[in-house]
């Protein structure tokens, strides 16, 4: 089970989300919080595996608000959901560590779907959230990789965790961490979503 953590600012966004949630269940809503400041005085009591988060709020925003969650509890996963798609604040909230953006004209399936993946270790992204990011940040195109850290990438971008491309590749999940070092390195990136990101750009499909 899920434990997920609703904050927003707006009644009727947390109203329509605790129902959503009640369709599923793999997902338990676990509380549902007005604010940043607020989410920060329940968070470590519920200790939820997911938090959706908005952006803009009174007294304490959502990118402050996850940025000091995750200072806190950094196991935890925090996905956001809002109306915002401009690319300061796309970039703003990445950097300060959720792990998927979506926005709130999302199909009700994208959220769940999204929830389960960050879950899970996966990178949900609003196509619009990720021709953001691509915009705001180019690594280098010229880049050589060996067959595995392009199998290790592709997976990445597939939102498949660590311990699932190790399992798919036959690999120790610290084998896996030496590759994406390397991948980060020479894509000059400093995490997952980024590295997806790149791969999704660059990266052929496989064949199936």
């Amino acid at each position: 089970m899920i434990r997920v953590l609703i904050v927003d600012d707006h009644a009727v966004v947390r109203t329509g989300l605790t129902q959503l949630l009640a369709t599923s269940d793999e997902l338990e809503l676990v509380g549902a919080a007005r604010d940043g400041e607020e989410a920060l005085s329940i968070v470590e009591d519920l200790r939820p595996d997911v938090i959706l988060m908005d952006i803009s709020m009174p007294r304490l925003d959502g990118i402050a608000a996850t940025r000091r969650i995750l200072e806190r509890l950094p196991e935890t996963h925090v996905l956001v959901l809002t109306s915002f798609s401009d690319q300061s604040r796309i970039v703003e909230a990445i950097q300060a560590g959720a792990e998927g953006y979506l926005l709130k004209h999302a199909e009700p399936d994208q959220i769940l779907a999204g929830i389960r993946a960050v879950a899970e270790g996966g990178l949900p992204l609003d196509p619009i959230v990720a021709r953001a990011l691509l915009t705001a940040r180019r690594p280098p195109a010229a880049v050589t990789l060996t067959d595995r850290e392009r199998e290790v990438l592709g997976l990445v971008r597939n939102g498949l965790p660590n311990k699932l491309i190790a399992r798919k590749l036959g690999i120790s999940e610290r084998t896996v961490k030496a590759h994406l070092s390397s991948v980060y390195q020479q894509l000059d990136v400093t995490d997952r979503t980024q590295a997806a990101l790149w791969a999704a750009e660059h990266l052929d499909e496989p064949a199936s």
